[in-house]
């Protein structure tokens, strides 16, 4: 009999959550215009909005926190950071930040200029938002299987070599880097495969064109690659993780995720020339180079977070949890993206509700009902967040409409897991009543969906 998984944990300190009524939630989410980002903690039951900076630390991190050194410059802990970064990464230059996006901001301050077009593996919200900013085009050369949510591909998140060429072709002297997402969230928090990877730096280094990793769940991406491809199943997790990055220029990372912080990023890069440049950016928007926006103690915990987050055993109870929700949602019928990714389940809003109008946000919609029904917050991946087309100015209409269930880490418990999925059976028990969904009021220019605002049809 196969054993089931265990968590390679146990509890030291709990945190009380509260419930609240169907009536409470449909006053408080009207209140918020609708929008989930808009609630209070303290009116949400289970919040699976993020797994960004959500989840526990471990008791060695905890201790670590006491011993950061607060120096402003040339802190111990930057030097213990920079030194656990090189041995997972192996690049040689290292640049502090707050946080994923404030990586992005500086990095791409240096690389991305007006008119540039950056390909890369359906570029998340901020990566995206970053580039437009700059009035660059963000080019989306994923594999066709990562818009069908039911083949059963193991590497989703795979760039297609061929698409990724033609881009290529057709903008000569244009292209400053690929950025290469791994997991890839958009599509589903689906892996990368070592072989797409090597294909991928291959054909970037005879066009003469840097690989950027964004990388802010790399280790559950090395997990994949230990489960799914061939090679490396007697790999350990550092080993893989340091061959992804071999085979690339530089990486950004939000630390807050695969770093098991509660906020912290950083860059790394091996182009000396770059870093310099960078680092000018980084001064002027996140704070001298040996702490760039970081508490020293928040860097002694993301250096011993890095290497926890790297050993089999966390990632093996990590994504066993999550893909047991997957697997009780599939067994319920719930259609949901597949294979299960690594850090959340994505339901499939065009197959849950599709009697709801795209131009009414059906997975806005869906994400809204599962907040209103069980207290669960999740977050649309689909028609709001693709925001409209900054030159045209109308919406964007993905292939795929989802609501991602982010499971924080070492936070939420098995019979967590089996409340979600029985919310969600309910829900999908009485779809055929979800005839209608919302117009957006209010809106931002550029990532609009932090602060959208949303009249109920």
């Amino acid at each position: 009999m196969k054993l089931p998984y265990a968590e390679p944990y146990k509890v030291k300190m709990v945190e009380s959550i509260k419930r609240s009524t169907l009536e409470q939630r449909k006053k408080w989410i009207k209140k918020a215009h609708y929008n989930l980002f808009n609630l209070s903690s303290d009116k949400v039951f289970i919040d699976l909005l993020t797994d960004s900076g959500t989840g526990a630390m471990s008791d060695q991190q905890w201790s670590a926190l006491m011993s950061g050194d607060e120096s402003y410059a040339g802190s111990k802990s930057f030097l213990k950071l920079k030194k656990t970064v090189n041995k997972i990464t192996g690049y040689k230059y290292f640049l502090p930040t707050h946080q994923g996006r404030a990586a992005e901001n500086v990095l791409f301050s240096v690389l991305v200029k007006e008119g540039n077009i950056i390909p890369g593996n359906s570029h998340f919200d901020t990566t995206k938002g970053h580039i437009e900013f700059r009035k660059a085009t963000a080019v989306d050369c994923s594999i066709d299987e990562a818009f069908n949510t039911t083949a059963q591909h193991p590497f989703k998140g795979n760039i297609d070599p061929k698409k990724l060429k033609k881009v290529f072709d057709d903008n000569p002297d244009n292209i400053p880097f690929v950025v290469f997402t791994i997991t890839c969230n958009t599509s589903g928090g689906q892996p990368v495969s070592i072989e797409n990877i090597k294909a991928v730096s291959k054909l970037c280094k005879t066009y003469n064109i840097p690989l950027i990793f964004d990388a802010a769940r790399f280790a559950e991406n090395a997990y994949f690659i230990k489960k799914r491809e061939k090679g490396y199943e007697n790999t350990s997790i550092k080993k893989i993780a340091k061959e992804m990055f071999y085979y690339g220029d530089g990486m950004t990372m939000s630390a807050k995720k695969d770093g098991l912080v509660n906020m912290g990023g950083f860059i790394a890069l091996n182009n000396e020339e770059v870093y310099k440049q960078a680092a000018i950016y980084n001064i002027m928007y996140e704070g001298f180079l040996t702490y760039g926006g970081m508490n020293g103690r928040d860097m002694a915990a993301l250096a011993v977070g890095l290497d926890e987050a790297t050993e089999f055993d966390y990632l093996e109870s990590r994504i066993e949890q999550v893909a047991y929700l997957g697997e009780k949602l599939i067994e319920y019928g719930v259609p949901v993206l597949q294979p299960i990714g690594g850090h959340a389940v994505f339901l499939d809003a065009n197959k849950f509700v599709p009697t709801i109008p795209r131009e009414e946000y059906r997975a806005q919609a869906l994400a809204i009902e599962l907040y209103i029904v069980g207290g669960i917050r999740g977050v649309e991946i689909g028609t709001v967040l693709a925001d409209r087309d900054p030159f045209t100015r109308k919406n964007r209409y993905p292939e795929l409409e989802l609501v991602r269930l982010a499971i924080p880490r070492r936070t939420y418990s098995l019979n967590h897991m089996k409340y979600i999925a029985a919310v969600l059976k309910n829900i999908y028990d009485s779809r055929d009543q979800a005839k209608s969904g919302y117009t957006i009021i209010d809106e931002a220019p550029i990532m609009r969906h932090f602060t959208v605002k949303f009249k109920k049809n």
